[in-house]
């Protein structure tokens, strides 16, 4: 997992484009065979991409950074199925088929968490948040069409989107996660 440490932002001013980069920019999320993490001292958010084909991958419990027997110990996960062929999650033996844009929710106290392609020669491909938590919610599923679309911006301003809600306030509870998509 790559660890990015909190800057001063007096100390920012003076970066050049390459420490700016060294310092904010994720890079390579999605890799083949691999999950990739970066945890942030910013809220201690950790931002992921796992790219499963021809076998699961496991969420390891990074004990060196997390202080923590398993990943999610004293955490939560979002998960968006962002791009690939079909996939599934499994979380403590439930396991979770998503199709493109489907999301899910796994909470704090999940011991297992794991990542299939149900096609390899089009793997799915999975983006991770996880934030700390203090409280238990359950494990939970949700569609592309289930998700809250909010219409932002305008065509004349350049800033046409769409940004769907995942797991928000008035959505999925969560303790702390926001997740949500922008098309």
């Amino acid at each position: 997992m790559n660890v990015f440490h909190a800057c001063h932002p007096l100390d920012v001013r003076q970066y050049d484009t390459q420490r700016l980069r060294d310092a904010f920019l994720v890079e390579n999320l999605m890799e083949p065979y691999r999950i990739h993490a970066t945890y942030a001292h910013y809220d201690r958010f950790i931002v992921g991409g796992a790219v499963p084909v021809d076998a699961p991958l496991e969420l390891e419990s990074y004990p060196e950074i997390l202080k923590a027997d398993y990943f999610l110990e004293r955490r939560e996960l979002g998960v968006i199925h962002v791009g690939g062929g079909p996939g599934t999650v499994l979380a403590d033996g439930e396991s979770f088929d998503l199709e493109k844009l489907d999301g899910l929710y796994v909470g704090k106290g999940t011991k297992l968490v794991a990542f299939v392609s149900r096609n390899p020669d089009d793997p799915a491909r999975f983006f991770l948040a996880s934030a700390p938590a203090h409280a238990t919610h359950p494990n939970v599923r949700l569609t592309a069409a289930e998700a809250t679309p909010v219409a932002m911006g305008a065509v004349e301003t350049a800033n046409q989107r769409t940004i769907y809600k995942y797991i928000h306030a008035e959505g999925l509870a969560s303790c702390q996660l926001v997740m949500g998509l922008t098309v």
